[in-house]
């Protein structure tokens, strides 16, 4: 009896995987949409992510054959949050090698969450984040020039390539459990927030930027334009956030921006 179970033991920690593979698992996510087709959408892009897990999971050749093909169903999210799920399929194939669950269990964790992380991960990066990174950089793009591109890149690269990371890591230790981080995450929340900044920043990116390119029309020394320059700014930002609320992002935006160019304008003198 304690020969099997140490038999079965050793049979288990076989199939774990080791980091090197998760790594090229996860590096090769990164590449998801590069075979996106109308068919099957991303399900090529998935089935290369998780091949060489499935290739330390079953040495087996028709064993490896049948679960590739279970990864070449139909499958589309964000690829953002494709990395949870990827790791949380992961997770589902180290039990079904070790004959914990059935083959099944896979394609329904796949199927569950793809959808409702595709709406999540829609909203937050390319509907909020990408938004404020590109506010942030045309407000610095007057004085940091070209470095704006790579200000641009940094803010929103940088948080969303270490999220992934982390989801992949979340879904390879705990299943379906790693629906409980993206939820502690409140993408929903902070994707409002970040479009209510960017609203209200956009204006006041208008006002810096038209202030600077058409020059100041009062004779005035540097020190105070740059005074004048950024109690605009202030003003401009305090009432778009006060329009937040009863108008919404789209409208304080738009007003921020108006507002933005007529003080420029009579700035410049006109």
């Amino acid at each position: 009896m304690e020969r099997a179970e140490a038999q079965h033991s050793a049979t288990v920690e076989r199939v774990r995987l080791g980091k090197a593979v998760l790594l090229r698992i996860f590096l090769r996510s990164l590449l998801l949409q590069a075979t996106w087709n109308r068919r099957g959408m991303q399900n090529l892009g998935f089935a290369y992510a998780i091949w060489p897990g499935l290739k330390a999971l079953y040495p087996d050749e028709a064993s490896r054959a049948r679960a590739a093909a279970r990864h070449l169903a139909f499958f589309n999210t964000h690829p953002y949050l494709a990395s949870a799920i990827l790791g949380g399929a992961l997770f589902h194939e180290e039990r079904v090698a070790r004959g914990e669950e059935p083959p099944e269990a896979v394609e329904r964790f796949k199927s569950a969450l793809m959808g409702p992380f595709a709406a999540v991960g829609d909203s937050f990066f390319w509907l909020s984040l990408r938004p404020f990174a590109g506010m942030i950089a045309a407000l610095l793009a007057p004085w940091i020039g070209l470095w704006a591109v790579a200000a641009f890149l940094a803010l929103y690269n940088v948080p969303h390539v270490a999220f992934r990371l982390s989801l992949f890591l979340e879904g390879y230790r705990r299943g379906d459990r790693v629906v409980e981080r993206v939820a502690r995450a409140s993408l929903p929340k902070w994707g409002a927030r970040l479009r209510r900044v960017s609203a209200v920043g956009g204006g006041v990116a208008v006002v810096v930027g038209a202030f600077l390119v058409t020059g100041p029309g009062l004779p005035v020394d540097g020190a105070v334009w740059l005074a004048v320059i950024g109690g605009v700014s202030l003003l401009v930002f305090l009432g778009t956030w006060a329009l937040l609320a009863r108008r919404g992002s789209l409208w304080a935006g738009l007003v921020a921006i108006g507002i933005g160019l007529v003080l420029a304008l009579l700035g410049a003198g006109w």
